[in-house]
């Protein structure tokens, strides 16, 4: 009986300590890949990286898309203060017409990344039907705290600078359409464009390292004309 009560109590430990480590992983902010993406709005700039080992193909779809133009000249249609700000899809969204390259991508869907990171504030979530697997050029922005989205929406990537911007953003007008919230103005997405945070980093570096070796070189000859003949 004692062994018996012994390995309950041995499994309910390693139940435990296996909750706890989830709980860990879930509450851990993912590593943010390289690159970074700047949407230019008429209320300023937002820029966001990705989470490729989160979502790798949710970030594959959506950096092409940059790459291709389809965000520029499209808007935020929803606007909910403290919930989410909402891109729309391409296809509705933009006032510019698409070529064939932008519509053959717009047209594609994503199968649902879903994982165990948390909607908070600044967070990335796709937007979707019904279909968990009917994800295409829609998403949000995470304007607070929303639990009750957790793992039902592929979540790829967070804000990394422009918090500001969406502060502008939560004070436009806004009317209720159903179960939308949105803004009274046209919150338009002028263009976009994209970096590599770590190829700036390389360029800055081999700045500095150019202008070192310049300043040295200066030095030397300097030191030349001074103590030789």
């Amino acid at each position: 009986m004692r062994k018996r009560s012994a390995g309950l109590a041995s499994a309910a430990i390693v139940f435990l300590l296996v909750l706890s480590f989830e709980r860990c992983l879930a509450s851990v902010d993912p590593r943010l890949g390289s690159a970074r993406v700047v949407f230019q709005t008429n209320y300023g700039d937002i820029e966001f990286g990705f989470f490729p080992e989160i979502a790798p193909k949710t970030v594959e779809h959506i950096f092409k898309l940059v790459r291709l133009g389809c965000y520029n000249t499209n808007h935020f249609f929803r606007v909910d203060k403290g919930f989410v700000a909402q891109v729309a899809d391409v296809v509705m969204g933009r006032t510019a017409p698409m070529n064939e390259g932008q519509r053959f991508e717009a047209k594609k869907t994503v199968v649902g990344e879903f994982s165990k990171i948390k909607h908070v504030k600044g967070i990335l979530s796709m937007g979707r039907y019904s279909d968990p697997d009917s994800a295409s050029s829609s998403f949000s922005i995470l304007l607070g705290d929303a639990p009750h989205l957790d793992g039902e929406y592929a979540i790829f990537g967070r804000v990394t600078k422009g918090f500001d911007t969406l502060k502008r953003l939560e004070e436009v007008p806004t009317r209720r359409e159903g179960i939308f919230v949105m803004p009274t103005e046209r919150i338009t997405i002028l263009s976009t464009f994209f970096y590599d945070e770590e190829g700036e980093s390389c360029e800055r570096e081999k700045s500095i390292l150019k202008r070192r070796l310049s300043e040295s070189a200066i030095e030397v000859e300097r030191q030349r004309m001074k103590c030789l003949p």
